[in-house]
């Protein structure tokens, strides 16, 4: 380094997490300044300000950043670690076991715990996202009413662009019940229901829980708020990037979510143990699925070297339930017929498909389960990302298209 305080560089891409080019790139858009070394070899930087773009941006370019070359950045929501995940710093299944939904993402979205939150959906809100819900066709998937719900009440919130912390908090607190009580009901309407649980429960099947039951649905909730930087988390970021408003960051969580890798997969395992108890045995069916090259639903995680955590929080509550037991025994099957062609492990989306089949709800309840969990998570990094540099996750394509200049097409 030429100076204490300068660096080359060289020096200040790898303080960055970037590839020199960039490091010009960003003086180009005003974010850094340079100067000339000495002999006019090279520019220098200021430390303090590359450490302080670092801070705001932290961003680092595929190949540079981590040996698997992902675009990673800083959030103090999830850390997943081996075998457990954390919100927070506290471990996300003893949260959920021990808490209900709205007390963990509270916990999620503000670092403080509370007591007894109650999420209400204003009447009028409620009024419009019903509307628009009862406006679709009747052969709408859930995921249409719940994304259709969220545009609703976004229309009628004409405070729906302050982004100040308070108002963020209120729109989520708002928002989860205003899109459950959206959904059409499937049975009568019980006790208990200020949670969300009991709420969401009602609108996927006609079975009135007992204890057990709306505990392993409320732990279910709780451990989907969040779970790092996913497909749908990531394009909600980049959404609140660009400023854009609460219900808007759901609405591109929403999208993103029903992609039959993300949240629409738990719905490919709940056919798979529809199947396998309709046929009395894995073995076929699993059979099926390697014959046609697909993978079986259900199994695996890419950040678990054993099984899901939050898979094995579910299965353990739901062995104390009775009705889940032929369910719960299918699942096993799975698994069992499955290591002996892999070792692969359970995942969430089968402990959903399990919990799904066992109470009568329709396969796509998982995917539910998981969209109206995942909206708080989205609120959290949402709140995160408005107290960082706007567009700051912004990426520059690496064009290889044909070289211009070409002749105009005829």
């Amino acid at each position: 380094m030429t100076d204490q305080a300068r660096l080359t560089t060289r020096e200040a891409a790898e303080r960055l997490g970037v590839k020199p080019e960039t490091v010009y790139a960003y003086v180009s858009r005003g974010q850094l300044s340079s100067e000339r070394a000495p002999g006019g070899r090279g520019s220098t930087f200021d430390a303090k300000e590359v450490d302080a773009l670092a801070r705001r941006s932290g961003r680092r370019e595929p190949g540079t950043g981590t040996p698997s070359g992902e675009f990673t950045f800083r959030t103090g929501i999830t850390l997943i670690d081996k075998d457990r995940y954390y919100f927070r710093g506290v471990d996300a299944v003893e949260l959920a076991t021990a808490y209900g939904f709205e007390e963990v993402a509270e916990w999620v979205w503000t670092g403080e715990f509370t007591h007894g939150p109650r999420f209400t959906a204003p009447q009028p809100f409620l009024d419009a996202a019903r509307l628009a819900v009862d406006a679709l066709p009747v052969h709408s998937s859930t995921m249409d009413r719940l994304r259709g719900a969220a545009v609703a009440v976004s229309a009628a919130d004409p405070l729906r662009f302050d982004l100040d912390p308070s108002a963020v908090l209120g729109c989520g607190r708002m928002l989860i019940p205003t899109l459950v009580g959206a959904l059409p009901a499937a049975g009568k309407r019980h006790r208990g229901e200020g949670r969300t649980a009991w709420r969401l429960w009602q609108r996927l099947t006609p079975q009135v829980p007992d204890e057990q039951s709306i505990h392993l649905f409320d732990t279910a909730l709780a451990l989907l708020i969040d779970h790092d930087l996913a497909a749908s988390t990531l394009a909600a970021r980049v959404a609140a990037s660009a400023r854009a408003h609460p219900y808007a960051v759901v609405s591109a969580g929403l999208g993103a979510l029903e992609g039959p890798l993300h949240g629409a997969a738990s719905g490919l395992a709940h056919r798979t143990l529809a199947e396998v108890l309709e046929r009395g045995s894995a073995a076929p069916v699993v059979a099926d699925h390697l014959r046609s090259g697909r993978r079986v639903p259900g199994l695996g995680h890419r950040l678990y070297p054993g099984e899901d955590p939050r898979a094995r929080a579910l299965f353990a509550l739901l062995e104390a339930i009775p009705q889940a037991s032929d369910a719960l025994a299918a699942a096993r099957d799975v698994v069992d017929t499955t290591a002996r062609h892999t070792a692969l492990h359970a995942n969430v989306d089968l402990a959903l498909a399990v919990m799904s089949v066992a109470f009568g709800m329709p396969a796509e309840a998982g995917e539910t389960v998981f969209a109206v969990a995942r909206t708080a998570g989205w609120i959290a990094h949402a709140l995160e990302e408005y107290a960082e540099r706007p567009l700051r996750l912004r990426p520059s394509g690496h064009y290889i298209g044909p070289r211009p200049p070409r002749p105009l097409p005829s």
